[in-house]
């Protein structure tokens, strides 16, 4: 993520004013707000905005009501970010970095090329199990009125995960001795990543009621026999 500026001296004041013919000490002790770090303000934002898309039915997200949420200003939030577009790729950063940090973890660790492809798949729907305002980047729900590099950008992170797949898939193929482990793992790989899709989108349009991982060793089972 790119670097935060300095926190906002503007949206929190230093202290509350005190009363006119108040004592010093009785100023002292009013309570004042703490200032967020520098970086701290950018982070709590993005979460603000995660928390408020984890909201079933929830319409397009202005900065208005994001600010409202922070209590701040529209302005605080453009110290830190150029554009609410800039925002959603703060999210899609996160989801890119959390994901794909444990994909290379299970393919460096795991030498089946079946277990990789079912252990990638549970990553994904777990993560999206955790984490349902993310859910909702992932499917392109939150995307729909936004830039439309935001949902180009979220294409291309399930072309990455259908291109590890095959590749695992590929392993797999080989292992079993197919004379086309190229074109079995292509069209599998299709299959499941579809599938993966498919229970992010019940999950986000289900007002996170049905799992993503419902029944899921079953069906990565018959998926991947």
């Amino acid at each position: 993520m790119i670097d935060a500026p300095d926190s906002d001296a503007a949206e929190t004041p230093a202290g509350a004013e005190a009363g006119r013919g108040e004592a010093p000490a009785a100023a002292a002790a009013t309570p004042t707000r703490k200032r967020p770090k520098p970086g701290e303000r950018r982070v709590q934002i993005l979460q603000t905005l995660a928390s408020m898309l984890e909201q079933p039915g929830a319409e397009r997200i202005t900065t208005a009501a994001l600010a409202a949420k922070l209590e701040v200003s529209e302005a605080a939030l453009y110290r830190h970010f150029a554009s609410k577009a800039q925002m959603f790729e703060g999210l899609i950063e996160f989801i890119e970095s959390s994901v794909f940090t444990l994909v290379n973890q299970i393919t460096e660790r795991e030498t089946s090329g079946t277990a990789q492809a079912q252990r990638i798949v549970t990553l994904i729907l777990q993560f999206g199990e955790k984490n349902p305002g993310m859910v909702r980047v992932m499917v392109g729900d939150a995307l729909v009125f936004e830039n439309e590099r935001l949902t180009v950008r979220m294409n291309q992170f399930f072309d990455r995960v259908e291109s590890q797949l095959r590749q695992s898939l590929r392993l797999a193929a080989e292992s079993a001795g197919s004379m086309t482990p190229t074109v079995d793992a292509g069209a599998l790989a299709s299959v499941i990543t579809a599938f993966v899709v498919g229970r992010l989108q019940r999950y986000a349009r289900s007002g996170f009621k049905r799992s993503p991982t419902e029944h899921l060793d079953t069906a990565l089972q018959r998926l991947t026999a």
